[in-house]
């Protein structure tokens, strides 16, 4: 009965961890059209969750490219235009903490999701902006 049960947990949540698309699922959406002020937006985003944003170093690793994440049992849905950045923001000792890479999914020149930024820091979140970082073209190795 014991072993029944934690099969019964690993398969829920493998299955909550499924990653894979269909093809269908990717074109059944209204990614909207291409943004032209998204730089603007995720600046604007940044300045008030950053700890120095003025001296933060925010690189741009990719253009916004249309990416689609299925909904899974730690994210939801999303999808977008995404575009991979790169930030280094100092601490609250005046320190650089080091690059990490954010996701960030814009729709109609919006920020609708973001993946690893300052409000979402955790092995999740990180785990999705590497791995979609690397889709966009921006694979992050430290």
């Amino acid at each position: 009965m014991m072993r029944a049960a934690i099969l019964m947990l690993l398969v829920l949540g493998l299955a909550a961890c499924d990653t894979t698309l269909r093809r269908s699922e990717v074109e059944s959406v209204d990614y909207g059209p291409k943004p032209v002020r998204w730089r603007d937006e995720i600046r604007s985003y940044l300045g008030i969750r950053l700890t120095d944003p003025k001296s933060a170093i925010v690189e741009f690793r990719t253009e916004p490219k249309t990416m689609y994440q299925k909904d899974s049992g730690v994210r939801a849905r999303q999808y977008g235009w995404a575009v991979c950045v790169w930030v280094n923001d100092k601490n609250r000792s005046g320190v650089y903490d080091g690059f990490y890479p954010m996701t960030i999914f814009l729709r109609d020149e919006k920020i609708v999701a973001v993946n690893n930024g300052p409000d979402d820091f955790g092995v999740i979140g990180a785990k999705y902006a590497r791995e979609q970082c690397a889709e966009l073209g921006a694979p992050f190795r430290r």
